[in-house]
């Protein structure tokens, strides 16, 4: 079975200890993601997301590198979500802290996931935003790209 996968690369004028603290932390995770986010940001924890009326996404915390690597293993949420993986790579280059971001072991590319991919896209735009200036766009202030949540 061929799985496929979501990645972006984004680069932030921000340090790599800034976009780790993003990534691990509730409230950092909660000022560019979505503000309704609870739970345990260490590893073998476990962080929900929640996005209103549409759900959200239980992540467990399997893998972390200070300044280096984050790694979730999705346990609850859509179908096409469960047992996926989703992981933040960080490296510094030049004045920029480099995010390599992967949505790993989809089944299939449906529309859901092109759905999925853009989300992941203007969501990684927050997170820059927000260790560049202090402020994201975290769910409910994100960019609407559809009907879909």
């Amino acid at each position: 079975m061929i799985m496929v996968d979501i990645l972006h690369r984004i680069g932030a004028t921000a340090a790599p200890e800034t976009v780790y603290d993003a990534l691990t932390t509730r409230d950092g995770l909660a000022a560019w993601w979505t503000t309704d986010t609870t739970g345990e940001g260490a590893v073998g924890g476990t962080i929900r997301f929640r996005f209103g009326d549409t759900g959200g996404f239980d992540m467990k915390v399997l893998a972390q590198r200070p300044n280096e690597f984050v790694e979730w293993e999705v346990t609850d949420g859509p179908p096409e979500w469960i047992g996926t993986h989703v992981g933040f790579r960080l490296k510094r280059e030049d004045d920029y802290t480099i995010v390599l971001f992967a949505h790993e072991g989809w089944r299939e590319p449906g529309e859901f996931m092109y759905h999925c991919s853009t989300k992941w896209a203007t969501f990684l735009m927050s997170l820059k935003q927000l260790v560049e200036t202090g402020t994201g766009a975290p769910h409910p202030r994100d960019v609407q790209i559809s009907n879909w949540h």
